[in-house]
This record gives C-alpha cells, structure tokens and sequence, in this order.
C-alpha cells in the first residue's frame, strides 16, 4: 500500500497534509482497506474547535464504525461535505479526494509528536497488514 512521504500521520491512522498553518486531515489508505466498504461519514461543521487526538467524527463501514482523532488542535476551517453523498471516495482515493477535514492550526509544535512515512509503514508493517 502506498505511503505518501510528504504527509504526516497519527498512530490512529490519520494523515495531515501542512499548506502555512491549514492541516488537511484524512484516513489513511491502510485505514480504510481494514474498514471496508465505507457506507457513512459524520464530520464536524466549520468553526468547531478540535484539540490533538479529540475525536472529531465516524467512519462506518460494512465491517465497523470507527472514531476519527484528531491529530493536531485548531479550529476546523473546512468540512469535506461531497463525501456525504459520495462515501466511496474514501476506499478509492483515501489521499487525495477524501479529505476530511482541514484545521487551522493552533499548535504547530504538535506536528512533530507524527510519524513520517516511513514510519508510519513500519507501524503498519509491525502490526502484520
């Protein structure tokens, strides 16, 4: 499975993509093959204000409903609201098109408590998927 180098990811399976102080924030492609076919989506509305590793939302699968953590405090800017009506697109591009969220930052400092790439596949490779 790919792991995009440029983004940083939480051990909750989280990516955070980092344009100035906006962290655009999705699940990572290994998340959502292990979730399977995702059926629904609740994410936050703008303006709500997330602190690092809050939950911010639900992803429900054939399989399971998980929790969405957020892996940096700010204030949500943005809500991916085509995903509502358009679920799949998180199983098929689940770095591009199926942000979630994107935050204003409030603690850039928290981004270095994330895994690199690189890391993050190890984390993913030592839990044997």
């Amino acid at each position: 499975m790919p792991v995009p180098t440029e983004l940083k990811y939480a051990k909750t399976h989280e990516w955070v993509r980092v344009d100035g102080d906006i962290a655009t924030i999705g699940i990572t492609d290994h998340a959502q093959s292990e979730l399977g076919d995702v059926v629904y989506l609740e994410l936050p509305e703008a303006g709500r204000i997330l602190a690092k590793d809050e939950i911010f939302g639900t992803v429900e699968s054939v399989k399971a409903v998980s929790d969405l953590y957020s892996p940096v405090s700010g204030e949500v800017t943005e809500t991916n609201t085509t995903l509502a009506d358009a679920t799949e697109t998180v199983n098929q591009d689940a770095f591009g098109a199926a942000w979630m969220i994107k935050i204003r930052l409030s603690n850039p400092g928290e981004l270095s408590s994330l895994l690199n790439g690189e890391a993050y596949a190890k984390l993913v490779d030592e839990a044997g998927h």
